[in-house]
């Protein structure tokens, strides 16, 4: 006489799919950073963030830090009209 039902095999097998899935995306989701940016400079300014910034991090503090001159004059004028490159 069988005590477990034939069904309980079914389950094993799904989770033999279903743990390793959710441990990926427990991975992904570990080592994915988190972005601080808006999307709003990026549309007024039609810049990338290593334009304003020396170096990109998940720090926000040290996002801040790292300015260049342009993310300097940004983060004074809240937009990049009238700022020149020093070349």
């Amino acid at each position: 006489m069988q005590l477990l039902p034939i069904v309980f095999g079914g389950i094993m097998s799904h989770l033999k799919l279903i743990v390793p899935a959710v441990i990926v995306l427990g991975g992904f989701l570990v080592c994915s950073t988190a972005t601080y940016g808006k999307t709003e400079y990026v549309k007024t300014t039609q810049k990338q963030c290593v334009y304003c910034h020396v170096k990109v991090s998940a720090d926000k503090d040290a996002m801040n830090k790292n300015l260049t001159d342009a993310g300097k004059y940004y983060a004074e004028h809240k937009n990049l009209d009238g700022y020149q490159d020093k070349k």
